[in-house]
């Protein structure tokens, strides 16, 4: 156990894109803010599922990987020094007489915040595994839950399963990189964008990859290493398509872990909070991003982005009750371009 307690105006739970963003708002504000993860880099889903996917819904950016918006999130923040604690779990909280709270996580790092700041994503997200016999044998080696590096695919036979965004994108994506691409579902509708079904469809009609509608239902290999996956097709017939990876995208297993212990008001396994603030039915607790709820909630990465402008004003409030707050425009506050270092 750690005895020394760090102390920080706002410490935030979860370094993932709004996690990140919330750090630039708080800064904006002279809050300085310590960031606790679970993962052992910051980005959360953007680098743990998607480093190198495309995003297109992030306004001005007509488009940018998980990674470089992690990266530049990362250099927009690094005017206001905030300190990473990654690959640690927060496993308790509590309120302090003086109304601040003490936080510890599993390795035993201790603070002392005035404002904590729940911005987890999902909270402990997990893929959830296709139910197919001794599929473990293969994770890690030819069996892979998120596409971490193109390249890694280049010339493989690849078969891919399920029919939502994940799959269908990765579909398009691959296609003109590995040897082969076979796309496999039960059904021929999907829970995808429209436009990258349609884009899915002309490729399997131009031949250009194969779609086969029906499951998977076992793998062929010997020391993780994958050569077939046999698939129960809908018309009754098994087949066995030549495969070197798998990648079955089912979405994910959501779970709070010892958030969901904290007295939050929750809702569905995510947590509700008003919309002034995005604070929490625990005063001093706030919740942005995809973990929190509330009528009209859009789980967009630009939706927790706004999110967290509006929580940092909040948190001033309460960390600088004698301070007048004062709204102010990085595009024309010295004040503000000297704390950013532009001017």
């Amino acid at each position: 156990m750690n005895d020394d307690i760090i102390e920080t105006d706002a410490l935030i739970i979860g370094a993932g894109p709004v996690g990140l963003f919330a750090v630039f708002e708080l800064g904006l504000l002279d809050l300085k803010c310590h960031l606790v993860d679970v993962l052992d880099k910051a980005g959360g889903q953007c680098i743990e599922f998607y480093p190198e996917k495309p995003i297109y819904d992030i306004p001005g950016l007509p488009e940018c990987t998980g990674q470089s918006l992690i990266d530049n999130l990362q250099r927009q923040i690094l005017p206001f020094e905030p300190v990473f604690h990654l690959g640690q779990l927060v496993s308790a909280l509590a309120r302090r007489p003086d109304g601040r709270w003490d936080v510890t996580t599993d390795a035993g790092t201790r603070f002392n915040a005035g404002v904590v700041v729940i911005a987890a994503g999902s909270g402990c997200f997990t893929p959830r595994r296709p139910p197919i016999a001794d599929i473990e044998a293969f994770e890690g080696r030819s069996v892979f839950y998120a596409v971490r590096s193109i390249e890694a695919m280049r010339g493989r036979r690849l078969v891919i399963s399920g029919g939502g965004d994940s799959a269908l994108d990765w579909t398009l994506n691959l296609a003109g990189v590995a040897e082969r691409v076979t796309l496999v579902h039960r059904r021929d509708q999907f829970r995808a964008a429209p436009d990258s079904v349609r884009r899915m469809q002309e490729l399997a009609a131009a031949g250009e990859i194969d779609f086969v509608l029906g499951e998977c239902r076992g793998l062929e290999g010997a020391d993780g290493n994958l050569s077939r996956v046999r698939i129960a097709a809908n018309d009754g017939g098994e087949i066995a398509v030549p495969a070197d990876r798998f990648l079955p995208f089912f979405g994910l297993t959501m779970k709070l872990g010892p958030i969901a212990d904290w007295g939050l008001n929750l809702d569905e396994n995510r947590i509700a909070v008003d919309t002034e603030a995005f604070e929490t039915s625990v005063p001093g607790i706030f919740s942005i991003g995809d973990i929190n709820t509330y009528p009209g909630k859009l789980k967009l990465i630009l939706s927790g982005f706004h999110e967290a402008a509006l929580m940092a004003q909040k948190a001033f409030r309460i960390l600088r009750p004698e301070k007048r707050l004062l709204f102010q425009y990085t595009t024309t506050s010295t004040q503000l371009q000297k704390k950013l270092k532009t001017a």
